[in-house]
């Protein structure tokens, strides 16, 4: 029999856009004679179903859906919404009452990996690899108050929301007098802000997924800003303003340190699904940095997790066939 599947797209954040596009590259991977999938779609507007071109309800209660007359629920949900509520255990803990299954880490590891200013000190105690020096902000201070909690940073600077991602609202600050309106930028996107020193090198990405009795580590990606992008922004991610190569070419040594790191981070952390590490590799000091985890990252086209899938002979639709079954495997072994 047909499982039913709802594809869970969009979502409250700045990535929402980017949520559709692997949304809908997902839904057109997905084998349609094995599943029936259904796009469902969170917003500012509410949430809604997918009927073609309209919007049809859906009953949050139960999350069911009413399809000619008759009543729907749902075998998993495929969650592919970056950032809130997708990514910060949020559709995790209401999936969890409602005990249907979904592809995501669980509740406490969604939440504590989707702040960077929680979960970097958490990656930092573990001794495997260097985390930046930072403050946590949860409000514009006075100014004199302000110089004070970052004096013990070095400039450059980055300014984040401490919960987000894709680099929304994300600004390198080169001096004090550019502070206050990174500051004033990032706080638009959440209620905590994390200044973060800058470290200079090159950006390493590296994807890992697990179906609960194997582990795959994907080779590593290597981003490459190029234009006037100082750093992996929005629009370089997006809009492509960067080179991103995979394998990356770089010393092996190197590559296998990122992959055994991720290795490790995926199990201390209790991630489940794909999940993607973040990290900037210091040439001078021949030293790794994290920078994020992200739970559930890109699936467009373009995303650097399938083109690392497709490296080592995995196509997108048998990476999310992978995906649905350890789920569904995830899910027994809960029982």
């Amino acid at each position: 029999m047909k499982k039913t599947i709802a594809l869970v797209m969009g979502g409250y954040s700045g990535e929402h856009d980017i949520s559709i596009a692997s949304g809908n590259q997902v839904y057109e991977q997905l084998d349609k004679a094995k599943y029936d999938v259904y796009k469902v779609v969170i917003d500012r507007q509410g949430w809604s179903w997918l009927d073609g071109e309209e919007r049809r309800d859906i009953n949050r209660g139960d999350f069911t859906i009413e399809v000619a007359g008759r009543r729907v629920r749902f075998d998993l949900a495929f969650i592919i919404i970056h950032g809130n509520p997708g990514e910060n255990g949020v559709l995790q803990g209401y999936f969890d009452m409602l005990g249907i299954p979904y592809t995501t880490c669980g509740f406490y590891t969604s939440s504590l990996t989707f702040h960077k200013g929680y979960c970097n000190p958490v990656v930092k105690s573990f001794g495997l690899v260097s985390v930046a020096n930072s403050v946590l902000l949860y409000r514009i201070p006075p100014e004199e108050k302000l110089r004070e909690l970052v004096s013990p940073l070095r400039y450059p600077l980055f300014v984040k929301p401490a919960a987000g991602g894709s680099s929304v609202a994300t600004t390198k600050v080169k001096s004090e007098a550019e502070l206050l309106p990174a500051l004033e930028l990032a706080f638009t996107e959440g209620r905590e802000v994390l200044v973060e020193e800058c470290i200079s090198g090159r950006e390493f990405d590296c994807g890992v997924f697990s179906d609960g009795r194997q582990k795959i580590v994907f080779p590593v990606t290597e981003i490459i800003p190029t234009g006037e992008h100082e750093f992996f922004d929005y629009a370089a991610k997006y809009d492509g303003f960067s080179r991103e190569v995979t394998p990356a070419e770089v010393d092996e040594a190197v590559a296998k340190h990122i992959q055994k790191v991720s290795k490790r981070l995926y199990d201390l952390l209790g991630c489940r699904g794909v999940v993607r590490f973040d990290y900037i590799y210091d040439t001078e000091k021949q030293e790794l940095y994290f920078l994020e985890v992200n739970t559930v990252p890109g699936q467009s086209a373009e995303s650097i997790v399938p083109k690392q899938a497709r490296a080592i002979g995995i196509s997108p639709a048998e990476l999310y066939e992978m995906v649905i079954t350890a789920a569904f495997e995830a899910a027994k072994d809960d029982e």
